[in-house]
């Protein structure tokens, strides 16, 4: 469209915007992006649901560098990471390409953090290598089924008329505050950052593709963490759990609460009255999580 506005339109200005803020490895003849900072042991991050490494990167690695090595990915199909299509749509094989993709840069027995859907993909990573992995830090984790359904918006947008359809038009039309709203409801009852939106870079997010997969992964995350919860007291690293008593996107008593009753190695932290954003709404609470895991299991 001549305006400007169209979806390619609007892509475009995404990749001018926010290009890649770290290097690429190859892994099943597709790149996975990572953004490598600081020294010391390593620190694996991985982002939740719509989202990307950037949203480490707004000021959390900085915090992290110098005590760490800190890898922060775009899963799989999301930021500017490829979509790998045969195993998008499981937590654990997303872990697996994460996994080859950190041995390549070198990363040995990390702590590894996840955010959200990032901590069903964290789960995953322990679960497929418990030997090799030092620790874990879940912020608001996706770990167990849920009561009812996702809604409206997800059964339509990861349906094929949805992606060829509705995803097209959301991505060209939806509006920059409709977007700012939503990021807002994530976060409350916490304040949105300043700056925050403008780094993450909304453009980035509502591509066509990342639409998709989003849609594609939450969809199926159901089934993938009702087989992982079985496994879960096989666990024996040291777990370190944030969740907000405030979360209305992830529930922290079907998730975080029933997790730390089945892992033996777990310790919940109740953050009162933060929403889904731990890590930006109480930095220093989530900064002495690390710092734990790190300790317990003998980093530092």
């Amino acid at each position: 469209m001549a305006d400007g506005t169209d979806a390619n339109s609007r892509e475009g200005r995404a990749r001018q915007a926010t290009p890649p803020e770290g290097q690429f490895v190859e892994v099943n003849g597709r790149r996975v992006h990572a953004v490598v900072r600081g020294q010391g042991p390593d620190l694996v991050l991985i982002h939740g649901a719509s989202g990307n490494a950037r949203d480490f990167t707004f000021d959390m690695v900085e915090d992290l560098a110098d005590d760490f090595r800190v890898i922060a990915f775009d899963r799989p199909g999301m930021g500017w990471s490829d979509r790998q299509e045969e195993i998008e749509r499981s937590p654990q094989a997303q872990a697996d390409v994460l996994r080859s993709a950190a041995a390549q840069l070198g990363v040995e027995r990390p702590i590894v953090l996840g955010h959200s859907y990032g901590g069903a993909v964290a789960l995953g990573w322990a679960l497929r290598d418990p030997g090799n992995t030092a620790a874990l830090v879940l912020l608001a984790p996706a770990s167990h089924p849920w009561p009812g359904d996702l809604g409206f918006w997800y059964r339509v947008t990861a349906s094929p008329v949805g992606r060829w359809l509705v995803l097209p038009a959301v991505s060209a039309f939806a509006p920059q505050g409709r977007a700012e709203d939503v990021i807002e409801r994530i976060f409350a009852p916490d304040p949105v950052p300043e700056g925050y939106t403008d780094h993450v870079g909304l453009d980035l997010a509502l591509r066509r593709s990342q639409l998709a997969v989003n849609a594609i992964q939450v969809n199926a995350l159901r089934v993938h963490v009702e087989a992982m919860v079985d496994h879960y007291p096989q666990l024996t690293l040291p777990v370190e759990i944030l969740h907000g008593t405030a979360d209305t996107t992830v529930g922290m008593s079907i998730h975080s609460e029933r997790l730390a009753a089945e892992v033996p190695g777990a310790n919940l932290v109740r953050l009162e009255g933060v929403g889904h954003m731990p890590h930006h709404a109480r930095r220093a609470e989530t900064l002495d999580a690390i710092a734990r895991a790190a300790t317990r299991t003998g980093l530092r």
